[in-house]
């Protein structure tokens, strides 16, 4: 089986993993921090917090932006469950923007309309949740400006996208945004097993998500808000979590940035081939934005006849070629539908979700095997 996604991992990435394994610190140790100064120098935002997963990332994202009972979240309907999630863990609403109809990225048309009649109605949300769907950048430069406009902030869910650019920035740089999540998941460009991490340059925001991570718990003796009694001594300030990342983790994730460009570069060449491969057919691949970088987490094609996609699909698998769909649209989720949303209420997220098939991609496919998957996808397109 072609598998659509999955980790590369190295003998000095298992010597990394091992070193710790011999050490001290298991947990709470040097790796993280340095990790995240790792992550800042890749990004070049001034801030970075290390967790355990994305989706814990962007609970701590929104608790850090002051999300609760009362406010609202918009987000994309073309995204994995989380996106959406986050706000409700705060006790906020969620609602969504439609997407572009040929990339699945949130709409800056659709986002301006809907923020103009949510300003005449008095209700913006507080914050905005954009994702950079297959590792493609949203159109930040516009999408920044109608949050700013508006006052509203944004976090920018970019799970898929390290190692990618935007507008000469790196993706995680937060020029646009106050927030930048990725995904450091076993499918994902790099990957610490589970695990991600929030960038921003705001140190207010950086504080507040690293005292969430860990319980609401400092030991900082200039933040204590009690009497210090000693050297032991340590506060819950707020309700926090346990969402650390272990020193595992951290350690492979400093191993596997040593090969992050070399990642990209190939997810791109491979993307490149299926672009080429594909062109003149009635298939068409998913592209990134003129001028940016995409780190190429998915290649994602839209199929001519949404009709035939679930045959298509099975003869696919059948063909011993593991390909997904990315993403059922998270409105139309059992859970979602009980809070009141429906089939029509972003079609064009919903059309975009019915033509879509996503394809293998990942560092340890071949050419051969690229042309192997397009042969068999246009003979399955054309039956």
């Amino acid at each position: 089986m072609i598998l659509y996604g999955r980790q590369d991992i190295s003998p000095q990435d298992i010597a990394a993993v091992v070193e710790v394994l011999n050490s001290d610190f298991l947990t709470q140790g040097p790796r993280v921090p340095a990790f995240e100064q790792a992550i800042c120098d890749l990004t070049q935002a001034t801030h970075a917090v290390a967790v355990n997963s994305a989706t814990s990332a962007l609970h701590i994202a929104c608790l850090a932006l002051g999300v609760g009972a009362g406010d609202l979240v918009w987000t994309s309907p073309i995204t994995f469950v989380a996106s959406a999630n986050c706000a409700l863990y705060c006790g906020a609403e969620v609602d969504f923007v439609d997407v572009e109809p040929t990339t699945g990225n949130m709409s800056p048309a659709a986002l301006k309309a809907k923020l103009e009649t949510a300003q005449t109605r008095g209700r913006l949300p507080k914050v905005i949740i954009p994702v950079h769907l297959a590792g493609h950048s949203c159109d930040m430069k516009t999408i920044g400006a109608l949050a700013r406009q508006y006052g509203v902030s944004l976090v920018e869910d970019a799970s898929h996208s390290v190692g990618g650019t935007y507008d000469g920035d790196r993706i995680g740089a937060c020029s646009y945004s106050d927030i930048t999540v990725f995904s450091f998941h076993p499918v994902k460009i790099i990957t610490t097993a589970e695990g991600g991490v929030a960038t921003t340059n705001d140190a207010r925001l950086a504080e507040k998500m690293a005292l969430y991570r860990s319980h609401g718990i400092t030991k900082a003796v200039e933040k204590l808000q009690r009497p210090d009694e000693g050297p032991w001594y340590y506060e819950q300030q707020e309700l926090g979590f346990n969402y650390r990342m272990t020193e595992l983790q951290a350690a492979l994730g400093l191993s596997q940035l040593d090969r992050l460009q070399t990642f990209v570069e190939i997810r791109n060449r491979l993307a490149e081939s299926y672009r080429s491969a594909l062109t003149g057919s009635a298939v068409k691949t998913v592209d990134p934005l003129a001028g940016s970088l995409s780190a190429y987490h998915l290649q994602i094609v839209r199929l001519p006849d949404p009709a035939k996609r679930r045959a298509v699909f099975e003869k696919m698998q059948a063909d011993g070629i593991q390909v997904h769909v990315h993403y059922f649209p998270v409105h139309l989720q059992p859970y979602y539908l009980g809070l009141g949303f429906k089939e029509g209420d972003f079609p064009d997220a919903e059309a975009f979700y019915r033509k879509i098939m996503t394809l293998p991609l990942h560092p340890g496919i071949k050419v051969k095997e690229v042309d192997y998957i397009v042969e068999c996808l246009l003979t399955h397109v054309s039956t």
